[in-house]
């Protein structure tokens, strides 16, 4: 009887650099303004986002609290509340930009509660029209030696935004990037991510359905 030699994980590669003196650095405010104007101005473009961090401090999101507070089933109530009001606005918009924003997740287990919590939002998002695949943190681990891979956007193939976070998990604002060479770098990782991932639906199926509701509510 013969044996497989199991299946290696896919190469990734190695990211760009990314050196914050090529950007200009934004406040929280400023950050979200900026990004505000500059999706509304897409048309017939992709946007790419990788998220690395296990836990974020998510403000004015009702979900977000009811999940800090310890309430499962509330937390993911009110999350499924936005499908029929927000996230259905957002399709229509951007399907009258002709545009598709494409979500990365790299996610260590077991599983924090705030990716468990996230990752029922992904699911929501991509029934939305926002592609979400999953990437685990050991394939990525080899390019890592040196740190966390970034929190990144890039916004319709022309700007890029390095999201800065406190230790806590708090947003501080970004570093915005414009020029063509580093959006264009950076786009191209992201997508050598995204292209081997897993779907956030078999992904979500497998590992987070069978999931009971986080025992320790994070803090």
């Amino acid at each position: 009887m013969t044996h497989e030699a199991p299946t290696p994980p896919p190469r990734v590669e190695r990211p760009p650099a990314l050196l914050p003196e090529q950007g200009e650095r934004l406040g929280r405010s400023e950050y979200r303004q900026d990004f505000r104007e500059r999706n509304a101005t897409i048309r017939d473009a992709h946007s790419w986002k990788l998220e690395r961090l296990q836990h974020f401090e998510e403000q004015d999101n009702p979900s977000r609290d009811a999940l800090r507070r310890g309430e499962w089933k509330e937390s993911l109530r009110l999350m499924h509340e936005r499908g029929t009001s927000s996230l259905a606005a957002s399709r229509v918009e951007d399907e009258r930009q002709g545009h598709v924003f494409h979500r990365v997740r790299v996610v260590e287990e077991p599983l924090t509660p705030y990716v468990q919590w996230e990752l029922h939002s992904l699911l929501q998002q991509d029934q939305f029209g926002v592609p979400v695949r999953v990437v685990s943190a050991e394939s990525v681990a080899t390019v890592e030696r040196s740190g966390l891979l970034p929190e990144l956007v890039v916004l319709g193939g022309k700007t890029l935004f390095n999201v800065l976070y406190s230790p806590t998990g708090h947003t501080l604002g970004a570093i915005r990037y414009t020029d063509p060479d580093v959006v264009a770098e950076w786009q191209r990782y992201i997508e050598s991510l995204y292209t081997p991932g897993e779907p956030i639906t078999s992904y979500f199926e497998r590992a987070v359905a069978p999931l009971p509701a986080p025992t320790h509510p994070p803090k």
